[in-house]
């Protein structure tokens, strides 16, 4: 299985905002005061159109798909928590933590999809969970290493650990879990995404190890992407406070490989970080501030890969 793809979903947002429902775990997110709520949807939508620019003038094929005002979606920039996509065909639809982002799932991107030429051959469908308050919220729960299929899990509300083995049997993933925290107002708080503190390149690996607390569950992760031949590039929880950690790797033309990050994200790495990222891959990135402040996400969030076979 490849672990880069030239082909991503995103979602492009009617009526952003932070969303009141997520941020009782997602400690990323802050309100943006004294901006009136049409104004921060607009700074959303610049800086949305302004990195789906950069990503098609590098050759990254991005299906861009608006979002609708019927539903009351302000989370839906984030689609790669609510579906996944492989190289098998196989379609995958995840339980979501927050009532109002399960709106954000919707059968008609599967139809534009294909009509862009991609084969869907199963859906897999986990949202029965909800009614069980389980929880897995796709490739922002786990981190996927699908080119070793090996699947990474900071378990949270956010991240079942009982799900995560389930998917993980039935795509034929080893599961590596373990715990995140990172430290808000003083007290020590589960991580909400593993996206957040890792990202998995074909060649590197970047992550937060300080936030793994438990020795032994450090060790075993490090282990893990040490012998699936990544070079590990370690962060700091600053840093990932500043987004590092949610970047992604995609192939644009002629399969030049690319490192998507914001601006706040690049800023914050050192000059020995950058050389490590850019021995595998140009760094590109995009400012995404007002994403990041309101959404408690960041480039990674905002791109669904599209590992689905073409007909």
């Amino acid at each position: 299985m490849k672990q880069v793809t030239n082909s991503v979903l995103m979602i492009r947002p009617v009526a952003f905002r932070m969303n009141e429902q997520t941020i009782v775990n997602n400690h990323f997110q802050k309100e943006l005061n004294g901006m009136l709520p049409a104004a921060v949807n607009a700074k959303a939508q610049q800086e949305f159109d302004a990195l789906v620019n950069q990503l098609q003038e590098v050759g990254v094929d991005v299906v861009v798909v608006d979002d609708t005002l019927d539903r009351d979606t302000p989370d839906s920039i984030f689609p790669n928590n609510w579906i996944s996509f492989h190289d098998n065909g196989d379609v995958v639809l995840y339980p979501m933590f927050a009532e109002n982002r399960r709106a954000e799932r919707r059968e008609d991107i599967l139809d534009i999809l294909e009509e862009k030429g991609f084969v869907i051959e199963n859906s897999i469908d986990f949202t029965s969970a909800e009614e069980e308050e389980i929880f897995l919220e796709g490739t922002g729960s786990m981190v996927l290493d699908r080119a070793n299929s090996t699947a990474y899990c900071a378990l949270s509300p956010r991240a079942n650990e009982e799900l995560f083995i389930e998917f993980c049997e039935d795509f034929d993933y080893a599961p590596v879990i373990f715990e995140a925290f990172h430290t808000v107002d003083g007290k020590q708080k589960l991580v909400y995404h593993t996206n957040v503190m890792m990202s998995i390149g074909q060649d590197f690996a970047i992550i937060c190890a300080d936030m793994i607390t438990d020795k032994q569950e450090r060790k075993m992760v490090l282990d893990n992407l040490r012998t699936s031949g990544k070079e590990i590039i370690l962060i700091s929880e600053k840093q990932v406070a500043d987004f590092a950690g949610n970047i992604l790797e995609l192939s644009g033309a002629d399969d030049k490989r690319y490192v998507i990050m914001s601006s706040t994200a690049l800023e914050s790495l050192n000059a020995g970080q950058k050389k490590q990222i850019e021995k595998h891959a140009a760094i590109l990135s995009s400012n995404l501030q007002t994403i990041e402040t309101c959404g408690g996400g960041s480039a990674r969030c905002m791109m669904a890969e599209i590992f689905l076979p073409r007909g």
